[in-house]
Order: structure tokens, then C-alpha cells, then sequence
């Protein structure tokens, strides 16, 4: 069985190779070299930052505040999809869109602008999160939440209490529409990233057989 793309992921192979008769970067191969491993071994790199233990922690808050500017009542996504190529949990969907939520961490690293907000990375995750939904439009939005107590040690509360904000200055949305040929290059490059994930399985358990 193939190894399956996660979306948060597609911005790590995505990227165009230096070697016109390449397909995936140095980049993309150093990412799925330690995919191979991990399969291999068994095991998940673990990741932690207050950033996004703060985003664990308030994420019903922030998917609130966005019902509450855009007059909508989504409720948090629990279903898992997989294709052929991509494996992936979005926050949200309704009949016709995908809407992801990004808690942001205090007022100086909200995106005050659909301009600051637009990531390419986050861009690429939601063209995943279309395709396996099968949604024609997606939508990112950055929402900023009061901080948990817990993690205001070390800087100052006011970049972080916002509940006196109005709530409709506290949510930045970016919105993509699915697009086939963008698409064609994520399935393209997938299945590239998967034969040299595979090449690459096959190579570390060869090479150990002759230690």
C-alpha cells in the first residue's frame, strides 16, 4: 500500500525542483526520505509549541467566533478521508465549501489583511482538503481568541486579552476556488513522492540486511 500524503504536508513537495529534469526539490526529498524512515521504524516525529497548544486548546472558541461573524453554525469535522494519494481530517465542511481555522497566537501575529493572511502553504493544505471533500471552494480563517491564562508567563497581556475587540475585527478570512490544473500538479507530484518513498523503504531495509 501506497504511503499517503497528509495535506498540512503538500507545501513540503510541492515545491519546483533546481534540476530542470527533476521532480521533486532537494527539500521535497529530504521530507520524504524521513517519511520512509518513519514508516520503516515506526514512528511519529512528536511537535510541540505554545502556539499550538493554545490553538488545540481554544479551537471551539475560535470556530464561535467565526459562526458568529459569518452568521453560520458549523460544528467541528471528526471524519478522516483517504484517496489514493491523500490522507487528511479537515476542520469543517458545509455543501459546498471547506473552512479551516487558524487560532492565532496574540494581536502581533494576527493577520490583520487577507493579504497577511494568504500563506502558500495553508493554500496548498486546503487544495488537498477540496479534493479528498470533493468542494468546489475553501476558505482560511485566522481567528483570534483570548489566550489561556496559562500561557501569558511571559509577555504582555494586551497582545493577548482581545475579548474587548469588536468580533468582527478579530476574524480574517481568504477564500480559493478548487482549480483542475493545480490539482493535476498535487496528483502529479504525489504519486512522484510516493514512488521515491517507496524506492526509498526499500533501500533502508536492503542496506540493513548487509550490515
Amino acid at each position: 500500500m501506497s504511503v499517503l500524503i497528509h495535506p498540512s504536508s503538500l507545501c513540503k513537495i510541492m515545491t519546483e525542483p533546481k534540476k530542470k529534469d527533476a521532480v521533486l526539490s532537494d527539500g521535497a526529498i529530504t521530507y520524504l526520505t524521513g517519511l520512509a524512515s518513519q514508516h520503516v521504524y515506526g514512528f511519529k516525529p512528536s511537535f510541540y509549541s505554545k502556539e499550538t497548544a493554545k490553538g488545540l486548546q481554544v479551537e471551539d472558541q475560535s470556530i464561535e467566533l467565526y459562526n458568529h461573524v459569518n452568521f453560520t453554525q458549523h460544528f467541528k469535522n471528526t471524519e478522516r478521508r483517504t484517496d489514493d494519494i491523500l490522507d487528511g481530517e479537515c476542520d469543517i465542511h458545509d455543501e459546498d465549501s471547506i473552512v479551516d481555522i487558524k487560532s492565532s497566537w496574540s494581536l502581533a501575529t494576527f493577520p490583520a489583511t487577507r493579504a497577511m493572511a494568504h500563506d502558500p502553504a495553508y493554500e496548498w493544505q486546503l487544495r488537498g482538503y477540496m479534493r479528498l471533500w470533493n468542494k468546489p471552494h475553501a476558505i482560511l480563517a485566522f481567528c483570534m481568541v483570548s489566550t489561556p491564562e496559562e500561557f501569558l508567563k511571559y509577555e504582555d497581556p494586551a497582545l493577548h486579552l482581545v475579548d474587548h475587540i469588536p468580533q468582527d475585527m478579530r476574524v480574517t478570512v481568504v477564500r480559493y476556488t478548487r482549480d483542475a490544473d493545480i490539482e493535476a500538479r498535487i496528483v502529479a507530484k504525489c504519486r512522484a513522492a510516493q514512488e521515491f518513498v517507496e524506492r526509498t523503504i526499500e533501500t533502508i531495509i536492503t542496506e540493513h540486511q548487509y550490515n
